[in-house]
C-alpha cells in the first residue's frame, strides 16, 4: 500500500506561495516569489531525501503545480530530477484540465479526489510524493490522507502570501520523526500522522 508523503516549503509565518521563482505564483499581488532560493545549500537535498525515508514511485500534483513543473522540468537533462519526473507516474487533481495531458505518464483524477486517492493508495505499491499543491494539500488533510510530511521551514517572515495551514482548516496532529538543519538555517523536519503525546526520535 502506498503512503502519501507531502513535501512542503514554508516561511516561519507559514507562507508556501512561490518559493522558487519571482513569476511562479503572483496571485494576490504577491511580490516575494523566489524567497527560498537564497537559502539553497549543497546538503539540503540530501537531508530532505533522508527525511522521506521511503521509496516514492508516483507523484501527486494539483493543477497549478503540475502545469508549472511541466514547463520548468520537462525534457531537461541538466539536473538529476527531470528524467525521474518525466518517467514517474503522475496523478493530477484538476477540474479544468482534460486528457490527454501533455506530460508523459500523467493521469487525471476524475470524480471525488479524496475517494480516488484512497483507492490509489491501496493500488500503489510504493510511496506517492506530493509537492506544493496547497489546495490539494488541504483537501487531503481534511480527509486524513496524508501519511507523512517533510516540512522545510525557512528562517524568514514575509507577512503576506498563501499559507500552508490557513484559518478554518481541520485540527490535525503529527508525530515528529526526525529534524535537522542546513548551514543556511533551513529546518527540515519529518512528521507522520500521530496522536498527542507520542514521541519521536530527533
Amino acid at each position: 500500500m502506498g503512503e502519501i508523503l507531502a513535501f512542503e516549503y514554508v516561511t516561519l509565518d507559514g507562507v508556501m506561495q512561490a518559493p522558487g521563482r519571482p513569476d511562479e505564483d503572483t496571485r494576490g499581488d504577491f511580490s516575494y516569489g523566489g524567497w527560498a532560493t537564497p537559502y539553497d545549500s549543497p546538503e539540503q537535498f540530501q537531508m530532505a531525501n533522508e527525511g522521506m525515508g521511503q521509496e516514492t514511485g508516483a507523484m501527486l500534483l494539483g493543477r497549478r503545480t503540475y502545469t508549472d513543473f511541466y514547463h520548468v522540468w520537462h525534457g531537461r537533462r541538466d539536473n538529476p530530477f527531470s528524467e525521474w519526473m518525466d518517467t514517474v507516474k503522475k496523478y493530477v487533481a484538476s477540474t479544468t484540465l482534460e486528457e490527454p495531458l501533455p506530460w508523459e505518464n500523467s493521469a487525471l483524477l476524475r470524480g471525488d479526489v479524496a475517494e480516488a486517492l484512497a483507492r490509489i493508495k491501496v493500488e500503489e505499491p510504493s510511496g506517492i510524493l506530493m509537492m506544493g499543491s496547497g489546495v490539494l494539500f488541504r483537501t487531503l488533510l481534511e480527509h486524513d490522507l496524508i501519511d507523512r510530511l517533510v516540512l522545510l521551514t525557512y528562517p524568514l517572515v514575509l507577512g503576506t502570501g498563501r499559507r500552508l495551514f490557513p484559518e478554518g482548516g481541520p485540527p490535525t496532529t503529527f508525530r515528529l520523526l526526525s529534524a535537522a538543519h542546513t548551514s543556511t538555517g533551513v529546518v527540515i523536519a519529518t512528521y507522520e500522522r500521530g496522536s498527542v503525546g507520542e514521541g519521536g526520535d530527533v
